[in-house]
């Protein structure tokens, strides 16, 4: 589960939405690029979410979708997984 919680992915959107609620803290007004922010923010947070559920269906012989960024390592991850215990 570590290796999941603390991959570069979930620790970047995590630190990029404390950065964002920082600035929500400030007397700036909401305007549209705040509000691209977060959208930004919510997309990089979805798709290292995506990334984790991913690489555990793969882990575990699940089929994953081929535009997945461990599409083609189904093999290598699995192997690794049966090779561990």
């Amino acid at each position: 589960m570590r290796k999941y919680l603390f991959g570069t992915g979930i620790i970047s959107a995590v630190t990029g939405g404390l950065t964002l609620l920082r600035s929500a803290r400030d007397d700036a007004p909401f305007n549209w690029r705040t509000a691209l922010a977060w959208l930004s923010w919510a997309i990089t947070f979805a798709l290292a979410i995506g990334t984790i559920v991913d690489t555990y269906r793969a882990s575990r012989g699940g089929l994953i979708a081929p535009d997945s960024p461990v599409a083609g390592d189904e093999k290598d991850l699995l192997r690794r997984r049966v090779r561990g215990r």
